[in-house]
């Protein structure tokens, strides 16, 4: 989770993108949470890899592995050189059963991992699988190739972007083989060319397709993943928070109110998050994310995105809006 996150701009320009929220809960949190419901061990150790976010952000997510009873490490990629060589920046991590993941997706899944395969990658059906990194299987359901973006069809079963390993040391002597032999796809250090050459040596890879692969990629996106997660946790207590203030208002849900909100005059949802000690006056708001300590006056507000501490005055729109800023109609 070491990228900038360009293209989730202004919001990333406060926030590294894994802590924007997805229905209250940072994104990496999330992710976190989904991997430990499907593996269904003990977790050890969560390894974040990072650029230089702050010392805030790295007690956050110190607390993001201990909410799943694991201990937390803070490793740094200083420059953007692969997927292969993030993941060696924390090679201190990689013993025993591991799991690999970019923190910029999220997945629902209906599977209990299978910890006995020598590999499994997470895979989703997609209309256009030219856009993605694809699988091929043969008829023992193993691994036979993995495509980068293939110009001709030969699978739609599309590489999301996690992963599992049997023995994480193997994988860290593979990756170092990238490293030590300089071999690099397009400039950088792939974990896919280990992924093949692990696959040359006989290793065993099987598939795992999940339900539904939601994108952090951008502020549409995100806002979609915020509507679809608020579906699948809407049964779960306490997703308005009981020191959230509600005042002649209706309330649609699914939504999110987080601790201390204030909502007077308004009408709330449905999907929409709205976070701790925001305050919403004669406002219409669906399908939103707006953060922390935010005020909503006279807004009429759908597929938006508000950073915190933002003042929104008299404004009828489709937004995205970062930290700190202040809109009047």
């Amino acid at each position: 989770m070491a990228g900038m996150g360009k293209r989730m701009r202004p919001h990333t320009l406060t926030v590294p993108k894994p802590l924007v929220p997805i229905a209250g809960k940072p994104i990496v949190q999330r992710l976190v949470e989904d991997i430990a419901k499907v593996c269904h061990e003990p977790i050890e150790e969560v390894a974040f890899i990072i650029g230089d976010f702050g010392k805030e952000v790295e007690a956050k997510l110190m607390e993001i592995a201990a909410s799943v009873g694991a201990r937390g490490s803070i490793n740094y990629q200083d420059q953007p050189l692969g997927t292969a060589h993030a993941i060696m920046c924390a090679k201190e991590a990689l013993e025993g059963k591991v799991v690999v993941a970019f923190a910029d997706t999220l997945f629902k899944a209906d599977f209990n991992l299978d910890t006995s395969a020598d590999g499994t990658i997470w895979v989703q059906r997609v209309g256009d699988p030219s856009a993605f990194g694809v699988i091929k299987m043969n008829a023992q359901n193993e691994i036979t190739d993995f495509v980068e973006k293939p110009v001709e069809f030969v699978s739609d079963l599309a590489i999301i972007g996690i992963y599992y390993f049997k023995d994480g040391a193997y994988l860290r002597s593979e990756l170092q083989y990238l490293l030590d032999n300089d071999i690099k796809e397009k400039g950088e250090y792939q974990l896919t060319n280990a992924l093949e050459n692990m696959k040359n040596k006989g290793t065993r890879f099987v598939p795992a397709e999940i339900s539904e692969w939601l994108d952090c990629g951008n502020k549409n996106a995100t806002v979609y993943t915020n509507q679809r997660y608020l579906e699948y946790i809407k049964n779960e207590k306490d997703l308005i928070s009981p020191s959230a203030t509600i005042t002649n208002s209706v309330i649609i849900p699914p939504v999110y109110i987080g601790e201390e909100a204030n909502i007077i005059n308004s009408v709330v949802g449905p999907h929409v998050s709205i976070g701790k000690k925001t305050c919403v006056h004669d406002t219409v708001i669906s399908n939103s994310i707006v953060q922390e300590n935010s005020d909503l006056r006279n807004a009429n507000l759908s597929n938006s995105m508000l950073g915190s501490f933002v003042t929104l005055q008299g404004k009828q729109s489709d937004l995205s809006v970062g930290d700190y800023n202040t809109i009047r109609d």
